[in-house]
């Protein structure tokens, strides 16, 4: 873990607070349009699906 000084901590606060005002916006308009918008699980699911299947078969695949 590194010591930052109290000047690095300040602006990697401020950097944050900067970011989190900008993009608060966007960030509530998505939220307004997620909630109209028709639930798709389906495009969700299946790729994550195959995602832990390939890696179980890595893992499994490392210790042969």
């Amino acid at each position: 873990m590194q010591n930052y000084s109290i000047l690095e901590t300040i602006t990697i606060g401020l950097t944050a607070l900067l970011a989190i005002f900008w993009f608060s916006p966007g960030i509530k308009a998505a939220l307004v349009r997620g909630k109209q918008v028709k639930a798709d699980w389906p495009a969700v699911l299946i790729p994550l699906l195959v995602v832990v299947l390939f890696v179980f078969f890595l893992i499994f695949a490392s210790r042969l």
